[in-house]
């Protein structure tokens, strides 16, 4: 069972990066997603040998954004691919067929495509404006998640989709609303003052 609650690292720096994992880690989260852009590989493998550490004092479940051959070197428990990124069969052929393999969607177009591709789960958006992405894909709002949503249930078919981007506390309710499966915060967890009281809120929503 995935954890309903993903938090997606933000951070310029590895310290910044590892401040922020721990923290999200210390309030409850249980899965992250190390999102970390704009480096070299060598500072991303040293981040993640060390957010690896960290998850495995957590327990929690750990995936890398974009970089298979870092997430196989350092036993990471998947990797999460975009749509414009490695093929997800390439990714399985290095992570190996027992780890999480996780998908970018924008349409329904694109969530058929990650199902037949093979992913574990689907992160499904943005629902509004991000500027944590550089190249934003069209923004789906509540209506773009119902309509998906429910062509989903029509076709009988049943995986973990996260709605992501640009999400806010009052924003949760009515997005779970629409039939996903969770949701996966960035900026909402990061920047948040109180982490712990904000984490409780959320997996309360999603009991």
């Amino acid at each position: 069972m995935f954890s309903k609650l993903q938090y997606i690292s933000q951070g310029e720096t590895a310290a910044t990066q590892l401040k922020n994992i721990n923290e999200a880690l210390a309030a409850g989260c249980n899965w992250v997603q190390l999102r970390f852009k704009n480096t070299d590989d060598n500072v991303l493998r040293a981040t993640a040998e060390e957010v690896k550490k960290v998850c495995d004092t957590y327990n929690a479940t750990f995936i890398i954004n974009d970089h298979p051959y870092i997430a196989k070197a350092v036993d990471a428990d998947g990797v999460h691919l975009g749509l414009t990124d490695m093929l997800i069969r390439e990714a399985v052929e290095i992570v190996g067929v027992d780890k999480i393999i996780g998908g970018t969607a924008n349409t329904l177009q694109d969530v058929l495509q990650r199902l037949e591709e093979g992913c574990s789960y689907i992160g499904l958006g943005p629902f509004r404006f991000t500027a944590t992405k550089a190249k934003l894909s069209p923004v789906l709002g509540l209506e773009g998640y119902k309509r998906i949503m429910d062509e989903l249930m029509l076709r009988n078919i049943d995986i973990p989709i996260y709605a992501i981007g640009g999400i806010l506390s009052d924003d949760i309710s009515s997005i779970l609303k629409t039939g996903v499966y969770g949701i996966a915060g960035s900026g909402i967890i990061s920047h948040h003052p109180n982490k712990k009281e904000l984490v409780k809120e959320i997996n309360a929503y999603m009991l």
